[in-house]
């Protein structure tokens, strides 16, 4: 049987209010295009969510011009919960979202003029780099970066989401997942120091061991011309003892929630997880149905922390939804990405401001 991790699909964003939270999307990040949007159960998650099935809101969106997607989560069944002490870097969770961009000077001259809370100046990366910190109305954080395989151009400052960091206790113990099984094996850099990016970050004046990973096989699936090339920097603190960021809340609760890697082959993957010890905690067993125009199959797997990595077999998805135009990916080359013209006719499902 067939089967591939091909990379981060999206990132799983909880949050207090979505149409506020888009709307800032689509303004500093330009995640314009809506791929799917609905209100529905979500008894998949009970695992995460004290064994009682919530209602929310989930809506993935898009930057066209590059980059993993978003799934912004807003529960309706209840009152999301911010983290209830103050978060350090190094704590144990997906800390950051990294967003790509053309030109990161031109970016912060945008989010400073545009008035969004910026946490930083333009500081230097380990590896020369520039990038910027700004906050979202959830206080959660984003890091715009140098990014490169942009798909298309716009005239907004930033692409998508191109990757993540995250904390963790043990970077080697965590590679054993990420490197070994999920692909994240090409090393970017390994340092161990204190670093002047991470200095204007609420605890960013410690020492931590920092390692940024990209695959070594090129991305793969439909939408491989846009996401291209991603990201996942573990960080660990080195004189601090970290603290969960998801004890005592649940999936849907503010903040990054999962990682989403998109995967073709669920079964067999499924059975190589279960036997490296990182058996999927839920499964949808079949396809599930997202707002009526996606159809896909989910499971979830936790890494050595305890951090969601959701993994998501597309069978479905709309491409020209007003026209009832939709792809079967199931029939698809699983390596062959979607054709221009079809990833290009999604800029007809933009959300205008």
């Amino acid at each position: 049987m067939y089967k591939r991790i091909n990379g981060i699909q999206h990132i799983g964003v909880g949050v207090l209010d979505s149409e506020k939270s888009q709307k800032w999307y689509r303004q500093f990040l330009g995640m314009d295009i809506r791929m799917f949007d609905g209100v529905a159960p979500a008894p998949l998650m009970d695992v995460y969510t004290h064994n009682e099935t919530i209602t929310k809101r989930a809506s993935m969106i898009l930057n066209l011009q590059g980059g993993c997607a978003m799934e912004v989560v807003n529960p309706t069944s209840f009152e999301p919960r911010k983290v209830e002490f103050d978060i350090e870097l190094g704590d144990i969770a997906i800390y950051i979202t990294q967003v790509k961009s053309r030109d990161v000077q031109q970016a912060y001259n945008y989010f400073k003029a545009k008035g969004a809370k910026l946490l930083s100046e333009i500081v230097q990366m380990p590896d020369g780099s520039s990038t910027f910190y700004v906050e979202d109305p959830n206080e959660l954080i984003f890091q715009i970066v140098e990014g490169k395989n942009f798909y298309t151009k716009t005239k907004h400052v930033t692409g998508g989401p191109n990757g993540c960091v995250v904390g963790v206790t043990d970077i080697d113990k965590s590679r054993k997942l990420y490197s070994d099984i999920l692909g994240y094996d090409q090393v970017v850099y390994d340092l161990t120091d204190q670093f002047a990016d991470f200095k204007s970050l609420k605890g960013g004046e410690k020492k931590f061991r920092r390692v940024r990973l990209t695959q070594s096989n090129p991305p793969g699936g439909g939408f491989a011309k846009v996401s291209a090339d991603t990201y996942i920097e573990l960080i660990q603190a080195i004189d601090y003892t970290p603290q969960k960021v998801w004890k005592g809340r649940i999936w849907g609760d503010v903040g990054f929630v999962h990682i989403g890697l998109d995967v073709r082959g669920m079964k067999g993957l499924g059975e190589d997880l279960d036997a490296k010890g990182f058996g999927f905690t839920c499964d949808t067993q079949d396809t599930l149905d997202m707002g009526g125009t996606t159809r896909v199959h989910c499971t979830y797997i936790d890494d050595p922390d305890g951090i969601l990595i959701e993994m998501i077999e597309v069978y479905k998805i709309p491409i020209l939804e007003k026209l009832g135009i939709f792809l079967d990916v199931e029939k698809r080359d699983p390596l062959k990405p979607l054709p221009d013209f079809m990833l290009k006719a999604l800029r007809f499902s933009r959300i205008k401001d």
